[in-house]
């Protein structure tokens, strides 16, 4: 399966996509570029937030603090974007600067990582997060399905005291508590206000998919219909 149409990304227009939440967000990113590099797209991979510094196989430009203003990128080229390169990582730029950069339209499509998750597969967003560009015309929230059954703690929650109060509780990280994080005002798509669309990402046994598809049929009876199930890594959509 194409990621690109599973998540109902309109290639014919500019798109700039934010992504917040944990389990496979820059692998869905740097996924997503080479489908985009596929239809000779021009592409920005960005940050509010930090991510490893990517490798150089991964991009064909890299800008630190702003671009050129007689930058014009080839067609089929990822352009990666940072304020700095500190300790391995990428540090992230100003919401304010991205969306200038949109309003210059020489990308066809902008890539941002929204925020941090530690690696883990869940969390839930701290006061200072999402930074989600205004002009951001998707964002897509990411959980691992292989949070599922695991207890709301430090090992596979980032800000577990955050998901606990959102969700009520202290136990399994269960449907209902993935539903509850996705609806909640502070939950995963905090600070968005456009097209939201949730990927449940490692959906990678037929137990993860099952729990998968109850979840999607819950938020589409609560009227949250944008909801994909898949394994990035495998191209596999349920």
């Amino acid at each position: 399966m194409i990621i690109y149409k599973a998540l109902g990304i309109d290639i014919y227009k500019a798109e700039m996509l934010s992504f917040v939440g944990g389990g496979g967000k820059t692998t869905t990113i740097f996924e997503l570029a080479k489908e985009f590099i596929s239809l000779n797209k021009k592409i920005l991979i960005s940050t509010t937030t930090r991510i490893f510094t990517p490798l150089k196989e991964e991009y064909t430009y890299l800008f630190l603090k702003d671009i050129d203003r007689d930058f014009n990128p080839l067609n089929g080229t990822i352009t990666i974007l940072g304020r700095e390169i500190k300790n391995g990582k990428l540090e992230g730029i100003s919401s304010e600067k991205l969306e200038e950069i949109f309003a210059r339209n020489i990308f066809d499509i902008i890539l941002i990582e929204a925020d941090g998750s530690k690696r883990k597969p869940i969390k839930a967003p701290g006061n200072h997060e999402p930074v989600i560009p205004m002009t951001s015309t998707k964002t897509i929230g990411v959980i691992g399905l292989d949070s599922l059954g695991k207890a709301i703690d430090e090992d596979t929650v980032h800000r577990p005291e955050l998901l606990r109060d959102i969700v009520g509780r202290n136990f399994i990280i269960d449907e209902e508590v993935i539903v509850k994080l996705v609806l909640d005002k502070n939950g995963l798509f905090k600070n968005a206000s456009r097209d939201k669309i949730l990927l449940l990402n490692k959906a990678n046994d037929e137990m993860k998919i099952c729990k998968a598809k109850r979840i999607r049929r819950i938020l589409d009876d609560k009227h949250f219909n944008n909801v994909a199930i898949a394994d990035i890594k495998e191209k596999k959509f349920y």
